[in-house]
């Protein structure tokens, strides 16, 4: 007997990204330079419950389950320059 399961949900990947919204594409990105999830709560003037909220969906919308996936999508998405996250490009600097 074979018993095939299959995972619903996104593909692992950067399918996702176009659905992120500001916030959490600026989120990604201070994840992808090395932030915690308080410096990165300091840094945007958020709680860093509502830090961990927004990385809770990020990883649902993109299909992954890590930081270092999350670091690796922003890099290919953004070529490494916080101005490709949109808006203003300053990511809470």
């Amino acid at each position: 007997m074979v018993i095939v399961v299959t995972m619903v949900g996104p593909q692992p990947g950067s399918s996702g990204w176009s659905d992120l919204s500001q916030t959490q594409r600026i989120i990604g990105w201070l994840v992808s330079q090395g932030l915690t999830n308080q410096q990165i709560a300091r840094r945007l003037y958020l709680s860093p419950h509502t830090v961990n909220y927004h990385l809770r969906q990020i990883f649902q919308k993109l299909g992954i389950n890590s930081r270092v996936e999350l670091a690796r999508i922003v890099q290919e998405q953004t070529g490494g320059r916080p101005e490709e996250l949109g808006g203003d490009g300053d990511p809470g600097a």
